[in-house]
C-alpha cells in the first residue's frame, strides 16, 4: 500500500554528518509509524530509530542516542535521519520501513509493514 524510496547516503569522514530522507508514495502516510534500520555486511539488520505516526514520540537504540535525530513531515510524506558526529561503525545500508500497527514494538524488523530498498552510509576513519 505504501511505496518507501531513501536517499542521502553516501561517503563522509568520521565526525561528520548526514541526513537520510525516505520518501513514501500515497496520501496515508500519516497512517504509518516510521522506523530507520541498518544492516552492516556480516551483521543482522539493526534497528535504529523510530518515530510515531504524529512525531511526538520518537526511539532511538542505546548506540545512535545523541547523534541521531528522526523527524517526519507527513505533509511531505517524508521522514529523516539526521545523523551528526558519525563513527565508522555507522557504516551500513539504512533502510526506511513502514508499520500499520498501533501497539507492536518499534524496535524489531518483524513490526514493520513495508521496507525501501536501502541507502549506502560509508564513515571512513
Amino acid at each position: 500500500q505504501v511505496q518507501l524510496v531513501e536517499s542521502g547516503g553516501g561517503l563522509v569522514q568520521a565526525g561528520g554528518s548526514l541526513r537520510l530522507s525516505c520518501a513514501a508514495s500515497g496520501r496515508t502516510f500519516s497512517m504509518y509509524r516510521m522506523g530507520w534500520f541498518r544492516q552492516a555486511p556480516g551483521k543482522e539488520r539493526e534497528f535504529v530509530a523510530a518515530i510515531s505516526r504524529n512525531g511526538v514520540s520518537t526511539y532511538y537504540a542505546d548506540s545512535v542516542k545523541g547523534r541521531f535525530t528522526i523527524s517526519r513531515d507527513n505533509a511531505k510524506n517524508t521522514v529523516y535521519l539526521q545523523m551528526n558526529s558519525l563513527k565508522p561503525e555507522d557504516t551500513a545500508v539504512y533502510y526506511c520501513a513502514a508499520d500499520e500497527g498501533w501497539s507492536g514494538s518499534l524496535y524489531y524488523v518483524g513490526e514493520y509493514d513495508y521496507w525501501g530498498q536501502g541507502t549506502q552510509v560509508t564513515v571512513s576513519s
